[in-house]
């Protein structure tokens, strides 16, 4: 048995051992779980995927005179400002307005060569990672006047750099699990796992599978609220449950759900982050979203967790869904293994379907590298968890449809 501290103690003095998971799997497979357990103290996971329920706070500071915003464009991006008076929630799959805020160039400025359209395959997740990277963003509010802010209307350019806080708060991240998407129906769709081609063109995942953070910490012994991690290239935390978190989901006996299940609100400081771990993506007849590196550290404190850890493609399996059908409930073709998707070939009604990850599984390893390198030079500590992630919560829906009020 190890603890966090003990491990802590290894890292301050940079003797820590440190494998990503992919390295644990291997000598799992060469020692056994038992010499495992006995040599490493921290293994990284990794993951690069698209994160659409995320989004960023920035607190603009107050103008001379102060305003009190209530409408609030970033490049054509409605941004959410339903509180302070300067503060903003700019949500990831927000998208750019047509006819809005920026979208029109002013004629003066396209004259003088300086004007230019917000396409509208942008959103907020490009604005995010705009900011992130350090560039100019254009800024119109419209404020609501009153004694204590007088201001009307402002418009001006910020940048990360001259605005107060800017952080990311992103209410769902690292589904611990997701689904396969196919189309069994007769002409094309544009979905959230991008175009699914008809009478089973194609098969889209969206999980690096065995390289996951939650698929090696199943049971989430290890991760829980407060727990640190590698954020968009920063350092982030787990700041509480996600929306839609479901651990009650089915699993097989490796105690790995056979479907989405857990998932994590993350929070961290957007202004440390790197726009190499955050990009802007937009899905064609669907919309934007943002592009989020996630790497997850896993304290080996015993034994158990080199068993839950060595985990491997073979064992995790997922449900491949005909979206085709325009229900919440969709029928599925059974269960298929991530060795499986990866080898880019199914198997649906005895027929062979393309299979494609949407997750970057190149960039999941370097991820979980790049974390390793942090713990190993002593810029990285473990943190012990202050309150568990409850494992108890059940998936309501909206099944009812809204009663009418009879005014007879």
């Amino acid at each position: 048995m190890k603890t966090i501290a003990e491990i802590n103690d290894k890292i301050q003095q940079q003797t820590a051992v440190v494998w990503t998971v992919e390295e644990l799997k291997a000598q799992v497979a060469e020692l056994g779980v038992a010499q495992v357990a006995k040599t490493v103290d921290v293994v990284t996971t990794g993951t690069f995927e698209p994160a659409e329920s995320s989004g960023a706070v920035l607190n603009l500071g107050h103008t001379d005179p102060p305003i009190k915003i209530r409408q609030c464009w970033l490049d054509g991006v409605m941004a959410y400002s339903g509180f302070g008076a300067v503060d903003l929630y700019l949500g990831a799959s927000q998208m750019a307005e047509m006819g809005g805020a920026w979208d029109t160039p002013d004629p003066e400025e396209l004259r003088e060569g300086k004007g230019r359209n917000v396409p509208r395959e942008r959103g907020g997740g490009h604005v995010i990672a705009d900011l992130i990277a350090g560039k100019p963003v254009k800024l119109r509010a419209i404020g609501q006047v009153t004694d204590c802010y007088p201001r009307a209307s402002v418009e001006t350019t910020i940048t990360r750099d001259t605005i107060n806080q800017f952080y990311l708060f992103n209410p769902r991240n690292l589904y611990q699990n997701f689904i396969v998407g196919v189309n069994g129906g007769d002409r094309p769709l544009y979905t959230y796992l991008g175009p699914l081609q008809p009478r089973l063109g194609n098969a889209v995942y969206a999980n690096p599978g065995a390289l996951s953070p939650l698929l090696n910490d199943p049971d989430l012994n290890l991760v829980g609220i407060g727990t640190r991690i590698f954020l968009g290239g920063g350092v982030g935390y787990v700041a509480w449950e996600g929306t839609q978190h479901f651990p009650l989901q089915k699993r097989l006996p490796n105690h790995t759900p056979i479907g989405p299940a857990a998932t994590l609100a993350l929070i961290g400081d957007a202004k440390q982050m790197s726009d190499r771990w955050v990009k802007g993506c937009y899905f064609r007849g669907y919309g934007p979203s943002l592009m989020i590196g996630i790497g997850v550290p896993l304290p080996v404190l015993n034994e158990a967790v080199v068993e839950r850890c060595a985990v491997q493609d073979a064992d995790l399996v997922a449900p491949v869904v005909d979206f085709s059908i325009p229900r919440r409930v969709r029928p599925t073709f059974g269960l298929v293994s991530y060795a499986q998707l990866k080898s880019g070939r199914i198997t649906i009604d005895g027929r062979s379907v393309r299979s494609a990850p949407l997750s970057s599984i190149f960039l999941a390893r370097q991820i979980a590298q790049e974390l390793k390198q942090w713990i190993e030079a002593g810029e990285f500590t473990l943190t012990e968890p202050i309150a568990p992630i409850p494992g108890d919560r059940t998936f309501l829906a909206q099944d009812r449809l809204g009663s009418q009020i009879s005014l007879e």
